[in-house]
């Protein structure tokens, strides 16, 4: 039978109960304990587990410049009151020293006490020369009076008017920064400025919201217009290459008949050499062209044929034969064909 001590479980169950075997001597004991305390010690040192990823988040901020600074205090009308195309080529002025800080009416006074903060310069008045600050308009179309012509369409810097062409028009209230734009090409004068703020005026009739929203939407008109812009050159080009090449063709073909004319008859030659009817025709022409030469000799001298009179059936026969060999062989001649009415044949 078993001692108690003997059937005692070991190892496992003590790993469980945190018990020490009986059979383990002090010194075995000491030495697992300066093992596992050296362990915890080497985990110590390892990097910490997350345990949140919010934990290890990390923001980057992007560092804007001054005109991009400058920009975001603008109200974003794109009225071009300032004396600049849009809000964002004034801010790059205003950054550059080209122009002063207090030329945006729709901003007013608190505008101008933005971006005073902002460039550490003092508050101003605005300059009256680029207008005055007044509470925001809106532009209404009188839709029985316009004739559909889209300029003031055109003209708009955040789309805010909607139609088509020969087609009534009208402005979406939502979108309209009251810049202005539309009523100076307007040729029938049927848009009206209405004030739509009451006595709120500047930034008072204007929020950061709105100006964002109008910026964005100014941003993707640009975008627009130079995709169409384009396009629109492509095709000019495209329709140009193919006037040039329509034009060309004429020419070329011109250039190819008269090479064609130009080539020396010796080309021909080699050809000739080899095709045996062309060798024939050839020799035959030959002897027509002396026959002819001969003749006319002749005649020069007086001594014209003596045997063109009374030809005999037999003999106009074997002329009549060699004419439709002649013909034949594609060799006839309007000067050198023998004729039976002139009496100028051949014996």
């Amino acid at each position: 039978m078993l001692s108690k001590r003997s059937a005692r479980p070991e190892c496992g169950s003590c790993a469980e109960t945190g018990s020490v075997p009986s059979s383990w001597t002090p010194k075995r004991f000491h030495r697992v304990q300066r093992v596992a305390r050296d362990h915890s010690k080497a985990f110590a040192h390892a990097a910490p587990v997350p345990q949140a990823s919010s934990q290890f988040l990390v923001t980057a901020t992007v560092s804007k410049t001054l005109a991009e600074r400058i920009e975001d205090l603008l109200p974003q009308t794109q009225c071009t009151k300032c004396g600049y195309p849009a809000c964002r080529p004034y801010a790059e002025a205003i950054a550059a020293g080209e122009a002063n800080y207090n030329q945006c009416p729709p901003g007013g006074a608190e505008g101008i006490a933005r971006l005073a903060a902002l460039l550490g310069k003092p508050v101003i008045p605005l300059d009256v020369t680029h207008g005055e600050e007044r509470p925001r308009p809106l532009a209404v179309i009188d839709e029985n009076v316009c004739i559909g012509c889209t300029l003031c369409m055109q003209a708009c810097p955040v789309d805010a008017i909607v139609g088509a062409a020969k087609q009534m028009h009208t402005v979406i209230a939502e979108l309209c920064t009251g810049c202005d734009l539309c009523v100076p090409p307007c040729p029938v004068d049927c848009i009206a400025m209405v004030p739509a703020t009451g006595e709120r005026t500047g930034w008072d009739a204007w929020s950061q919201e709105d100006a964002d929203a109008a910026r964005a939407r100014h941003d993707r008109r640009t975008v627009r217009l130079e995709r169409e812009r384009a396009a629109a050159e492509a095709r000019a080009s495209a329709r140009q290459a193919s006037r040039a090449a329509q034009a060309q063709e004429p020419q070329e073909a011109q250039k190819a008949q008269t090479a064609e004319a130009m080539q020396p008859a010796t080309q021909a030659a080699p050809a000739a050499a080899d095709d045996p009817e062309a060798k024939k025709r050839a020799i035959i022409q030959a002897a027509l062209e002396r026959a002819r030469k001969k003749k006319e000799e002749m005649a020069k001298l007086g001594a014209g044929p003596k045997n063109t009179a009374h030809v005999s059936a037999a003999v106009q026969a074997q002329i009549d034969a060699a004419e439709e060999r002649r013909r034949r062989l594609g060799l006839n001649d309007d000067d050198n064909a023998p004729r039976s009415d002139d009496g100028d044949k051949p014996a």
